[in-house]
């Protein structure tokens, strides 16, 4: 698509929002309720497209795509009424008599560039957020996932107000033309490199961004944990969640050295109970989305000082996209493989000394977009807790907060700034604005100039809320 077509589209989009249609409850309402309708009636389509794209298994697309969306968009429905409603605080002693309260009003025209690993709902969730909160809305869907990307552009047209939301399809030169357009907020989903991209375009204009990036998310397990627990909830994490393509994908594993052996074995043991003696036959884990990203990981497990730290795995078929999944141990610190996000089927397991140890080097790296704890101390728990920095948490499961729609979910530092889900999605879609209203009827003159000592006096005690000084201002005792 041309730059002169994109910009033609934007200028429609705000002329749409600038008529006001957006704002109202109904249309907003029937936008979201449209969104079910659409997945209520193409549940077997996304499916299809999200498998062509990703391989990814029916029941996984379900509950990781489809799901998640339809639960938003009806958490929405029956909570907007509320949201949108301003809500009333105290207003300071000095400003009496006064109201004081807080009004959501949508930002405008907002850009969504969404992501490959889930490219439905990575698509429609922050949608959601944005159709709730009143804006008008264009949408770039990932041309990684070009299946899912012409699916979502043929079906919205169809359910939702194409004069207000809009879908544009393509590449680097698309969305570098969209990031030249005037936005009133950027949501994007992806690397933090693109991430600074996004932020750098989006400085020009001073909009608005929330940044859903990723990183290295660690696993921290003690020694006294229930490894056979532990180890099944961690691998579901991590080869059943988009075979690792996910941002909130445990990224490797830090193990106390008491009980990593054991560790091994039991991981061992889950993936052959998950997916068999021979994976590569199983329908229930992901393919790796390109031959990219296919000779990327390719390349971590071929490096010299990797190779020989297989445990196990390994295996890969070119013409399948498939690679094993693979448990490496005790790989270098400053490894390649331990320096990126892996985003594959790649799980280096590291033995730790302490809980200390353990920390010390989730600190000594960017922080995490998650962060997993296994242990059944409190201390232990108190402690990771208290002593790192991540975008969320999880304490003895992984990736469950995603779900959570009552958490917000997002990143800190290089892993991204804002976050979203459930009322949070509308709350990064929505400006809160804040009104104070005063009636004609009383006047404090002491505010205005001239200023004697006396109305010096009176002010300060009004403003450090005073209330004895006051009184004995106004009966001409004080001041």
């Amino acid at each position: 698509m041309e730059s002169a077509v994109i910009a033609a589209v934007c200028g429609e989009v705000r002329g749409d929002f600038k008529s006001g249609r957006t704002r109202s409850l109904d249309w907003r309402l029937a936008q979201l309720k449209s969104i079910v309708d659409l997945i209520k009636k193409h549940e077997e389509d996304i499916t299809e497209a999200v498998a062509v794209d990703m391989g990814k298994p029916s029941y996984e697309c379900f509950a990781s795509e489809i799901f998640p969306v339809k639960s938003a968009c009806q958490l929405a429905i029956k909570n907007l009424k509320n949201w949108t409603a301003a809500v009333n605080v105290p207003p300071l002693l000095a400003t009496l008599p006064a109201s004081a309260s807080m009004k959501p009003e949508p930002f405008g025209v907002v850009l969504i560039i969404s992501a490959w690993n889930f490219p439905f709902l990575l698509s429609l969730d922050p949608m959601v957020g944005a159709i709730a909160a009143g804006n008008a809305v264009v949408l770039k869907p990932s041309e990684m996932a070009p299946a899912t990307s012409a699916l979502i552009a043929r079906l919205l047209p169809l359910y939702l107000d194409k004069s207000a939301i809009r879908v544009v399809e393509g590449g680097i030169p698309e969305t570098t033309a969209l990031l030249q357009q005037k936005w009133d907020k950027i949501f994007y989903t992806g690397s933090p490199r693109v991430g600074r991209i996004v932020m750098a375009e989006a400085a020009k204009n001073l909009t608005p961004v929330t940044l859903e990036l990723g990183g290295k998310s660690p696993v921290i397990v003690d020694s006294s944990s229930d490894l056979k627990v532990a180890t099944r909830r961690i691998a579901v994490g991590k080869w059943g969640n988009n075979n690792g393509q996910a941002c909130v994908s445990p990224d490797y594993v830090l193990v106390d050295s008491s009980c990593s052996t054991k560790f091994i074995e039991a991981m061992k043991d889950t993936l052959k109970s998950f997916y068999g003696e021979n994976p590569r036959e199983s329908m229930d884990i992901s393919r790796v989305v390109n031959i990219n990203h296919f000779n990327r990981l390719v390349g971590l497990l071929d490096d010299p000082n990797i190779a020989s730290k297989i445990a196990h795995g390994g295996e890969k078929d070119e013409t399948k996209l498939y690679i094993a999944p693979t448990l490496l141990e005790d790989v270098p610190l400053d490894s390649k493989v331990m320096s990126e996000e892996i985003f594959g089927p790649i799980l280096p397991i590291i033995s730790v000394r302490s809980i200390d140890e353990a920390i010390d080097i989730v600190n000594s790296r960017p922080k995490p977009l998650a962060l997993y704890l296994f242990t059944k101390k409190d201390k232990v728990k108190e402690k990771v807790i208290a002593e790192t920095s991540a975008g969320g948490m999880v304490v003895n499961d992984c990736c469950l907060h995603f779900l959570t729609t009552t958490l917000p979910f997002g990143g800190v530092g290089e892993s991204g700034m804002g976050s979203y889900h459930g009322k949070f999605s509308f709350d990064a879609f929505s400006h809160h604005k804040a009104i104070l209203t005063r009636p004609f009827w009383m006047d404090i003159m002491a505010r205005y100039p001239p200023y004697s000592a006396h109305k010096k006096t009176f002010i300060r005690c009004l403003l450090e809320a005073d209330f004895v000084g006051v009184i004995l201002c106004l009966l001409g005792l004080k001041g």
